[in-house]
């Protein structure tokens, strides 16, 4: 049997920000678990001038950079060198990350599977108080000419991950590390781990599949390779179920997080696959109730969404965790002048009542009257009209989301440079889908939590 090839990289960069840093030196060297096969360093241009802080820490200057070649110059020899290789790293995401937004930008998939010396390091040497390269360095004493330069710190971690391999059994141990912790005799009968480790690093929506081609379960990820490695790394009741009966996997990638859980709730309402809960999400386990005490009073209060919860419920609105909606019913009491001695929540607690008159005894009928003004707005989250823009499934393309009339119409994919010609192009992009109220709810989510372009109609 051949053996693997692994790839120890590292690199560079001018910030810790993917989407705003770029890479100024990077570095390879190829290994075989024995011994090293090859090596590769370049310094990269990062067209970006390099802030302070960073030449500080790496000694990389602006001066250095600024006849190095740019990404794309030295992009086919980095595929070369990693084909058919692991990618290695300590803190593997940063380093892998990073390279696959550079590719990304190059309109070029980059997908490696991958091992962490970090982790590697945790099982290899436990009980050690620290796990940073740096401090690896000096307990095993590895000679090291200049750190945070990225050669010197990958011939580092090389020494670092052939001590680490002596501890292991590279069949076995090693190998369930590569495979996300996944043996092949977890994974149902018709996938393989290659299939797994082929599966895009994007967002989107996955389908699994059974032997008479019909979709069992439908997801959404931010990740859909990582989050289907998790599906089948897990002792459940939904993980058995997947074991018996997925023969397939299929995917749409949808460019950002928000159109794949927009997706993802049109595709479970449409197909109703057996495994998926379909008329009820997971992602928003609290809602906001509004209900009726003793007295006559209206009230309002955050419920974990249950069986027994829902039998009477009156959901005004849903949340992907409680602090979130106690934010919200924080904001509704003020914005609504309404009476905290009347709320139900278990944690809220203000300094100040927003009710304007006396807690002990607010009038019913004016209380009640803003309570009902409550519910009546929240069932139209939103006032205006306009269209969200975000990430779209390639470099140049663009995400557009519309909401119109108070609810979502559709979705759809632009150029970006399209956009600036206006609302009817952008429009014209839009594919109209069935409305269901949950989808006001997923938008209102998002927005609490990202900050996308937002056109206003």
């Amino acid at each position: 049997m051949a053996k693997r090839k692994y790839a120890i990289v590292d690199i560079e960069t001018t910030g810790g920000l993917y989407k705003r840093d770029k890479i100024t030196e990077i570095a390879i060297v190829l290994h075989d678990g024995a011994k090293v096969l090859n090596q590769f360093s370049t310094l990269v241009n990062p067209e970006r001038s390099i802030p302070p802080e960073i030449t500080r820490i790496t000694g990389i200057t602006n001066a250095m950079v600024r006849d190095a070649p740019k990404f794309y110059e030295v992009a086919k020899d980095i595929v070369e060198l990693l084909e058919g290789a692991i990618f290695v790293a300590h803190n593997v995401r940063f380093d892998y990350t990073f390279i696959k937004n550079e590719f990304k930008a190059l309109g070029y998939t980059f997908t490696k599977r991958q091992l962490c010396t970090v982790k590697l390091s945790r099982k290899a040497f436990p009980k050690l108080n620290s796990y940073s390269l740096g401090n690896l360095i000096k307990h095993f004493d590895i000679k090291v000419d200049a750190r945070h330069r990225a050669l010197d710190d990958t011939l580092a971690t090389v020494e670092l991950f052939e001590k680490i391999v002596n501890q292991f059994d590279e069949e076995d141990e090693l190998k369930v590390f590569i495979n996300q912790g996944i043996k092949e005799a977890q994974l149902p009968k018709g996938i393989s781990i290659d299939q797994l480790h082929d599966l895009p690093e994007e967002p989107g929506v996955y389908y699994f599949i059974n032997e008479h081609d019909r979709v069992v379960y439908i997801g959404k990820a931010k990740d859909i390779k990582a989050r289907v490695f998790q599906h089948f790394n897990k002792v459940t009741t939904k993980a058995a179920k997947l074991y018996q009966q997925v023969n397939e996997i299929s995917y749409e990638l949808t460019g950002n997080e928000l159109i794949a859980l927009l997706h993802e709730a049109s595709e479970i309402k449409l197909r109703q696959p057996e495994i998926n809960k379909a008329m009820r999400r997971k992602d928003f386990p609290y809602f906001l109730n509004q209900s009726s005490d003793e007295e006559g009073y209206l009230t309002l209060e955050i419920l974990k969404t249950s069986d027994k919860n829902l039998q009477h419920a009156n959901q005004l609105h849903e949340y992907d965790k409680l602090g979130y909606g106690r934010n919200h019913l924080i904001n509704l009491l003020q914005e609504y002048y309404i009476c905290q001695e009347r709320v139900t929540c278990r944690g809220l607690t203000q300094q100040i009542c927003y009710c304007g008159g006396s807690c002990e005894k607010p009038d019913v009928e004016s209380h009640n009257a803003n309570i009902k003004q409550v519910t009546a707005d929240l069932k139209s989250l939103f006032d205006d009209d306009f269209i969200i823009v975000d990430e779209g499934r390639t470099s140049g393309e663009k995400s557009v989301v519309l909401i119109e009339e108070g609810k979502y119409q559709g979705y759809g994919y632009i150029n970006e440079e399209d956009v600036q010609y206006g609302v009817e192009e952008i429009k014209e992009a839009i594919r109209e889908t069935t409305f269901y109220p949950i989808m006001n709810k997923i938008i209102w989510n998002y927005l609490q939590h990202h900050k996308p372009r937002i056109i206003k109609i």
